[in-house]
């Protein structure tokens, strides 16, 4: 038998326990505090004020929201520094799915502390860098995707620089790439020129050259989709052998949480394929919020897929692809995997996910899903113009506010956050409001009581 390694020793070390224990148990005891929304305490604003000032002075320009965490939540309940509590349905824009200050993600950040590395990187990764990438490409292989390598990397963008590096590389000298309208990829260089909003790449020069072809629409499914693939085969037939790749959202995030079809999604597959253009899913937004963990799962893709990107809720984010895409030496590197904490917390989430009841028709995001599109439609039936929709799939839901302007959705988001709730804005023309809960600690009480905060809030604007 081997001597335990000193790091085992450590983790094994009886004070280590009991000082997380005590450090649990303080938590426990100061978020029974945390018991619902609460406006800020007043005699914090001039302060809280300053500080908000001064950060955006050093950002070089405002916060979306006057939000400064506290550092402490409950669930899908979160502290500002002036002391209000809200609701977080927004989640970083899908980031927080196990809620705030969860014990599971708290007791993984404590084991990170005694860690050695506060970040691990390209040149030196500790063993659960190791471990955690072998879990999602288990996860990811569970229906017969050749998904058989992952990178881990820190950000979503970085997933998806990677992801097309990988796919231009493979596909030299094709350059060109192709996305659906409304399609959102990113603020880098390259990914502010696929990014289908122009104000995102104001001032930028041109990095690659992008053909845009028409989403699904679910209210005309079959012509929308013969429009795709006519569009598609167009640009093909214009630009002969020079696309390489084409990323796809399964449910376009940015453009308004419009959901795709399988049906759809294999016609398009098909003439990818035909024409040797690479298949990849971009996940960042959708991986743990549909029916199942991953989303080309959801819509039964697995045999079709080249390459996916995950990131938000995963901690860590990730590009993973066949052996046909294995990348040349000095493609993808980069010095920061990530943080020991956010991959110790990303190994937790992934196994509180999958060994919980969260996936299928009747698990918990299922279930969610509909008790919140319930209490939108009944909003909508109550006060006929308030609300279109709703639009999304699992955890991702939008409606359009009014009459769908950019102003209406803005405003909404706005008075919402004043009445305790955290929502946030999507797609335009029409302009509308998503939601991404913490699925993984949301209750149904808690949606009844934001959906009545919605309504009131929806009253006062109208």
């Amino acid at each position: 038998m081997s001597t335990p390694l000193l790091a085992e020793s450590l983790a094994a070390d009886p004070r280590v326990a009991e000082a997380k224990k005590l450090l649990l148990a303080a938590l426990a005891d100061h978020q029974t505090n945390i018991t619902g929304p609460r406006p800020a305490d007043p005699a914090r604003k001039q302060s809280y004020d300053v500080m908000l000032a001064q950060f955006a002075e050093a950002r070089g320009g405002s916060l979306y929201f006057p939000y400064l965490g506290s550092g402490i939540g409950r669930g899908p309940f979160v502290e500002l520094a002036d002391g209000s509590i809200k609701y977080d349905f927004i989640t970083g824009i899908g980031v927080h799915f196990m809620g705030h200050s969860h014990p599971l993600l708290v007791s993984a950040g404590i084991d990170a502390a005694i860690s050695d590395t506060i970040m691990q990187g390209n040149l030196q990764q500790n063993t659960p860098s190791a471990q955690v990438a072998q879990t999602i490409i288990h996860h990811a292989q569970a229906s017969g995707a050749k998904l058989n390598h992952c990178f881990l990397t820190t950000s979503g963008a970085m997933a998806n620089e990677n992801a097309l590096k990988l796919a231009l590389q493979k596909k030299a000298p094709a350059s060109r790439i192709l996305a659906f309208e409304n399609c959102f990829m990113g603020r880098t260089m390259v990914l502010s020129q696929i990014t289908d909003r122009p104000q995102y790449r104001e001032g930028l020069p041109t990095t690659v050259n992008v053909d845009y072809v028409p989403y699904f629409d679910a209210a005309h499914p079959e012509e929308s989709t013969k429009a795709a693939s006519r569009i598609l085969k167009r640009h093909i037939a214009r630009y002969p052998g020079q696309h390489a790749v084409m990323p796809m959202e399964l449910v376009v995030g940015e453009g308004g949480y419009n959901v795709g079809s399988r049906e759809f999604f294999l016609a398009i597959i098909d003439i990818l394929k035909a024409n040797n253009i690479a298949v990849y899913f971009d996940e960042v937004q959708t991986f743990g919020r549909l029916t199942q963990l991953f989303g080309f799962q959801a819509f039964g893709l697995d045999e079709h897929v080249d390459i996916v990107t995950i990131g938000k809720l995963s901690q860590i984010c990730a590009t993973l692809f066949t052996d046909e895409y294995k990348p040349k030496p000095g493609l993808i590197s980069q010095t920061f995997t990530g943080s020991t904490a956010s991959i110790a917390g990303a190994q937790v989430i992934l196994d509180h996910l999958t060994t919980g009841n969260f996936y299928g028709d009747n698990g918990r995001i299922a279930k969610l899903h509909r008790h919140f599109t319930t209490h939108l439609d009944a909003i909508a039936a109550r006060h006929p113009g308030w609300i279109a929709g709703p639009y999304g799939l699992g955890g991702m839901i939008a409606f359009t506010p009014f009459k769908g302007t950019a102003d209406d959705a803005k405003k909404l988001v706005l008075a919402l956050f004043d009445a305790g709730v955290l929502a946030f804005v999507a797609g335009s023309s029409p302009a509308r409001v998503r939601f991404l809960m913490p699925m993984a600690v949301v209750a149904e009480e808690d949606i009844d009581a934001v959906a009545t905060i919605l309504e009131t809030t929806m009253a006062t604007l109208f």
